[in-house]
């Protein structure tokens, strides 16, 4: 069962802990739960075999090397290309379609020279993925410090697409990362769903109240911040935060999205236990059947 609007399946994106270690287990909960997909990692054929014993699709698959494939160093950019274009080829023969990428880039760099260097993973990955018929889903986290990655805004994410010259490079649609920067997530698919190949469930919740009280940028001197977030906002379960999630199902459905969406779990009042973990998951996909 997917989505009200659009009746996107919906999944999640494997997560780090413990318990989600074990991808047996962890699709036999899924299925039972009445998830349709996950999201893994780099996925192997055996990876991919034990999701389809389960009854389940594999949604995204992660590119290898985040930082790697933007690293300032030409030489090592251009291996850890190399070593991704080999393993495209294996996974999409795995029954890969989407692969997931976050351009980990240098905070020491410009912005101008960190997106020259994610141009070169780009162009070359996406000829590559042309020629396989799979799709790279570029991830609009911005990063941390002074949040130096590349494709996570407007300006670069339609470089991207347009210097690339090919087909496949696209968005992974996450409209937390959006909200935090202020970026407008609406107008922002308006111009972009035609490209997104992949949708994360994940949205983040403004603390206007920590807003007038510390600004957008500062910060505390006293408090702490928030886990998976800062001290004016933090990231949530989809329905949590601000995203206007029935309205963003329609521009893609409209768009005529084939894809998926997964729930990205990243909440402090989530992330504490195995049985926190399956509750967010549980109540993030409750609530997105429901828009």
């Amino acid at each position: 069962m997917g989505t009200r609007t659009g009746n996107f399946p919906i999944g999640f994106r494997r997560g780090w802990s413990e318990w989600q270690k074990n991808l047996k287990n962890l699709a036999t909960w899924a299925k039972s739960t009445g998830f349709d997909h996950i999201d893994l990692g780099a996925a192997t054929a055996d990876e991919v075999k034990t999701l389809k014993s389960a009854g389940l699709n594999l949604g995204s698959a992660d590119v290898i090397d985040f930082g790697a494939i933007v690293s300032p160093d030409s030489g090592k950019r251009k291996e850890a290309i190399a070593k991704n274009v080999a393993y495209m080829k294996e996974a999409t023969a795995a029954g890969a379609k989407v692969f997931f990428a976050c351009l980990c880039a240098d905070g020491s760099k410009s912005r101008k020279e960190n997106f020259d260097y994610a141009l070169d993973y780009c162009a070359t990955a996406g000829k590559a993925a042309d020629e396989l018929g799979a799709l790279i889903a570029i991830e609009g986290w911005p990063g941390g410090g002074n949040l130096p990655n590349p494709g996570c805004n407007p300006e670069t994410y339609r470089a991207l697409i347009k210097e690339s010259g090919t087909k496949s490079i696209g968005v992974n649609y996450d409209p937390s990362h959006l909200i935090r920067m202020g970026i407008d997530h609406i107008r922002f698919l308006n111009e972009f769903a035609a490209r997104v190949w992949h949708v994360h469930g994940k949205d983040t919740e403004i603390l206007s109240e920590n807003v007038y009280e510390y600004g957008l940028y500062q910060g505390s001197a006293f408090a702490k911040g928030h886990g998976f977030g800062e001290n004016v906002w933090r990231y949530t379960i989809p329905g949590h935060g601000c995203t206007r999630w029935t309205e963003a199902f329609k521009i893609l459905k409209e768009h005529n999205y084939k894809g998926v969406v997964s729930i990205e779990l990243e909440d402090e009042n989530f992330n504490t236990n195995e049985d926190g973990e399956k509750a967010g998951l549980t109540h993030g996909m409750h609530f997105l059947r429901s828009v």
